[in-house]
């Protein structure tokens, strides 16, 4: 293997230890607790378990969590009324939706009740305008793009000047990794299901963070040698090796890529841990914004 691994597990731990030290000060000195707020629409296991992980951070942390479960066939106004309530609580100070909600409901709409600086998850039309615009600086940036490049960063990845790509162009990871690397001075090309020559255009990439949601989509010798790679896929194939039958993979072939890349992700153990991870941070945050 060529590759350094980045390991997201050891960098979210230590981002973990960061937020619960500061955590630790603001209650010595008498502050309030950093609190998180989650609100689950179902009955999904997938965002059961996210919604569980995120509730057991915070405790780990010496945070506040605050779980709200609402039925499958819960109506728009039901959702709304309650997303106003915690929105108006002043002893909570981040809210997050798990998502996606049940077809049923408008998303934007349940969204955009929540304030700006109660915005943990970044997603916000005047957080991610922020981070549009040269000179603004968002309140919060969304979890994991925000974790993507703190990766980097923390690897010693040069970001500035570097050419960069990004394949997937979704608003809650393609579209803000982009601007994030924009406004550190990186060249950025956003990739996608209509981009003609992809694999030539991958080819030319100093970091490449991929997040299509295609198994092992990028093929080692689409990597530039030396490349940063940072792969934000989460995927399920089969895997008779396995006790369960299956295992988790990105959407780089891992086993290619390493033996090309500089640094690289690994699937999992990469970039899910900072997820939560900035989360925490966001939510600690968003405290210190809102109180003394």
């Amino acid at each position: 293997m060529t590759a350094q691994l980045i390991d997201g597990k050891r960098i979210a731990q230590q981002v973990r230890e960061e937020v619960a030290l500061a955590v630790g000060r603001r209650v010595s000195a008498g502050k309030c607790i950093p609190t998180l707020a989650t609100l689950l629409v179902g009955n999904r296991p997938d965002s059961a378990a996210y919604v569980a992980s995120k509730s057991k951070a915070c405790m780990e942390l010496g945070m506040g969590s605050v779980s709200e479960h609402l039925p499958e066939d819960a109506t728009q106004e039901q959702v709304e009324a309650l997303v106003k309530k915690l929105d108006a609580d002043p002893e909570i100070h981040g809210i997050l939706v798990q998502l996606p909600l049940p077809a049923h409901l408008d998303e934007e709409r349940v969204l955009s009740l929540i304030s700006i600086e109660k915005d943990v998850d970044g997603f916000s039309p005047l957080n991610i305008g922020r981070l549009a615009q040269k000179g603004r600086v968002p309140l919060f940036m969304p979890c994991t793009p925000y974790g993507c490049i703190y990766l980097l960063e923390k690897s010693g990845v040069k970001i500035e000047g570097a050419n960069a790509v990004v394949l997937g162009r979704s608003n809650i990871v393609g579209l803000p990794a982009a601007l994030l690397l924009l406004s550190k001075n990186a060249t950025v090309t956003v990739c996608h299901s209509r981009t003609k020559d992809l694999a030539a255009i991958i080819r030319q990439a100093d970091i490449l963070i991929a997040a299509i949601g295609k198994s092992e989509f990028v093929s080692g010798d689409w990597i530039k040698p030396g490349a940063a790679v940072i792969d934000v896929g989460i995927n399920t194939i089969a895997d008779p090796t396995k006790k369960s039958g299956k295992r988790l993979v990105g959407d780089v072939n891992f086993n290619e890529a390493k033996e090309v890349a500089g640094w690289i992700t690994p699937v999992p153990g990469g970039v899910g841990p900072m997820t939560i991870a900035m989360l925490m941070k966001n939510t600690l945050t968003a405290a210190e914004l809102q109180s003394s």
